[in-house]
């Protein structure tokens, strides 16, 4: 038997990505109390660089937040965003009219498609304690024939994803099969759609001190794991520490041996479109004369503006979980 480690590298901001996955980040944030407004309180700002404020060395970041923290009004065309938030909440608003609040363990599945506006904002909700923040965004590219479909969202609520107990092991399946598990539906127009593309999203947490076997892919596909969270593990006899990615052979099964502490991983796999890739920001198209023809439409049409009152709206502080749907369907959790 082969070798299944491909390559193993540390982890990048935003992290290191194989076709068809595009972009993948991770925030973890210990957010304080809240002000009674859904922000950090005032005198905490003080010094940091509101707008831009990405700086590794704190505890926690306000992101291009003024006030609240989070991504107020931006557009995205030609790929998906799968946001998973394992802690704290997300405030979705969108130019579609779809807004959400969605958090501890539920995940958004957005299709940008022609070409969408959308905020990301995190209100810190508890005024009597921290409000901790853990939250994976990764973009699945759309392949050349579904780069202008119609918007969509869904919400892949928590109560409802796919768990997968095993000895050692909890495996949450976002997308794609794990052994006779299968995930909730996709986006219609996703990549992830097909079955014949493969494409799985796991978050795999595997016990301190244990066994835990990756099993195959049924086909050759691109597969990576990232380690975001524990101490060192083994593979295949190599020593792999903390914040680091592999690369691996999706055909081979993998034993993970934990050292002394639960290790956390996502799993990122699937078929590559082996298409052409220009990106610009938050456009993603097959050439750099599509890039030019969606700054410009961008430009001339915002993707149909902006229905809210504020670019980092945020909802109601005593809304719970909830979606609604373009088309006025609401959904309450």
């Amino acid at each position: 038997m082969n070798n299944p480690i491909i390559k193993i590298f540390p982890l990048s901001m935003p992290w290191q990505t194989q076709d068809p996955f595009l972009f993948s980040v991770y925030h973890h944030d210990q957010y304080p109390k809240g002000n009674g407004e859904m922000g950090p309180a005032p005198e905490l700002l003080k010094g940091r660089n509101l707008g831009n404020d990405f700086n590794p060395q704190e505890k926690w970041r306000m992101y291009h937040g003024q006030t609240i923290p989070g991504f107020p009004y931006h557009p995205h065309r030609g790929f998906e965003t799968v946001t998973i938030v394992n802690k704290g909440f997300c405030d979705h608003s969108d130019s579609l009219g779809a807004a959400g609040r969605f958090g501890e363990g539920d995940v958004q599945w957005m299709t940008a498609g022609r070409g969408v506006q959308h905020s990301e904002m995190f209100p810190l909700l508890n005024d009597g304690q921290e409000n901790p923040l853990e939250l994976f965004q990764i973009w699945l590219n759309l392949p050349k024939a579904s780069k202008f479909v119609e918007p969509h969202f869904k919400m892949l609520w928590n109560e409802e994803i796919p768990m997968v107990i095993e000895e050692n092991a909890q495996i949450k399946v976002v997308a794609g099969n794990y052994k006779l598990t299968k995930s909730i539906n996709p986006a219609p127009d996703s990549w992830a759609a097909d079955p014949e593309n493969e494409v799985a999203i796991w978050n795999i947490h595997v016990d301190a001190n244990s066994d835990y076997v990756l099993p195959a892919a049924s086909s050759s596909v691109n597969r990576t794991l990232y380690l975001y969270d524990g101490e060192t593990i083994q593979m295949t006899g190599q020593t792999i520490t903390n914040n680091h990615g592999i690369a691996l052979d999706s055909m081979q099964e993998v034993n993970i041996k934990t050292g002394n502490k639960t290790a956390h991983f996502i799993l990122l796999q699937g078929k590559p479109m082996n298409e052409p890739v220009a990106k610009y920001g938050p456009f993603v198209m097959n050439t750099e004369l599509e890039i030019q023809q969606a700054m410009e439409e961008y430009r001339l049409t915002q993707f149909g503006g902006w229905p809210w009152p504020y670019p980092d709206h945020v909802h109601d502080k005593d809304k719970g979980r909830f979606a609604l749907y373009p088309d006025g369907t609401l959904v309450e959790k």
